[in-house]
């Protein structure tokens, strides 16, 4: 396993495919430094690329999940983006934005399903980091809140671009708008989570279950139905079931479907080949 400096990559089991990458600033609430904006997509990179992996858990280590970007990292923003020419330190500045976007996107550019465990604090960045994964859990101490209004910025890194899809135009934006705290049970009722659990103990165990659950499919159509659905969000409904007719007609026939049909047949678990 590669070190990072403010991430831990973790196989709980040797005998799974699912690997759990932690946020690791524990000290600093899992505050996202800068050097997290280049070591994250390095991480998702080398977890989907390697074939023992199905499955990334996505969670933080100590008593919080994220409590949002470094606030040094903010004074390092605005350090580098001076400039006497306003025009060329707009420019800077736009591309330092993209930079830290798209290590947020890299959570969609992943092949593999990643799942969010949150709990304690998920603010600001840490609701852009989870709304960007594909399934999210909480426990039901943990809290959220869309943070950025109340430090003078327009979020810019991700939720208010995906929040809206997830709990609904009106609920992102009376969210993005107040800044306000909201609950794991408020989440849940939002469809920001799909379960709340009584404790960190049962969540992580709640979650390995639906993780090793979907490592034990087949490949191809574990990362095809992440792919469609990713792909379908900025479709219409005939431009997404042409997309999807497209994928199928290259990915439909493999070993996978084989495996499949003859598995329910022998009434046995099929056994897929990695991808």
């Amino acid at each position: 396993m590669e070190n990072y400096k403010t991430l831990e990559i973790v196989q709980r089991n040797a005998e799974s495919s699912v690997f759990h990458l932690n946020l690791n600033r524990p000290s600093f609430r899992n505050a996202l430094s800068l050097d997290f904006f280049s070591e994250f997509p390095q991480a998702l990179a080398s977890l989907d690329q390697n074939t023992n992996v199905s499955v990334i858990v996505l969670g933080g280590n100590g008593a919080h999940f994220c409590s949002g970007i470094d606030l040094k990292a903010l004074e390092s923003i605005s350090e580098g983006s001076q400039s006497s020419d306003r025009g060329r330190a707009g420019e800077r500045l736009r591309r330092f934005i993209k930079f830290l976007q798209d290590a947020i996107t890299a959570v969609e550019r992943c092949r593999k399903p990643v799942i969010a465990g949150i709990h304690g604090a998920c603010i600001g960045a840490g609701i852009d980091l989870v709304t960007a994964c594909d399934v999210r859990f909480c426990t039901e101490d943990a809290f959220f809140s869309v943070k950025e209004v109340d430090l003078a910025i327009t979020a810019d890194v991700g939720t208010l671009q995906r929040l809206p899809s997830i709990v609904g135009y009106g609920n992102a934006i009376e969210l993005a708008l107040t800044g306000r705290r909201f609950s794991g049970y408020e989440a849940k009722s939002l469809g920001l989570v799909s379960r709340v659990f009584a404790s960190k103990e049962a969540m992580d165990e709640g979650v390995r279950l639906v993780a090793e659950g979907i490592a034990a499919k087949s490949p191809l159509a574990v990362t095809g139905t992440k792919a469609v659905l990713l792909r379908c969000r900025d479709l219409t409904v005939d431009q997404g079931l042409d997309y999807v007719a497209t994928w199928n007609s290259g990915m439909l026939f493999s070993d996978d479907l084989a495996e499949a049909v003859s598995a329910q047949i022998q009434k046995r678990k099929p056994v897929f080949a990695k991808l």
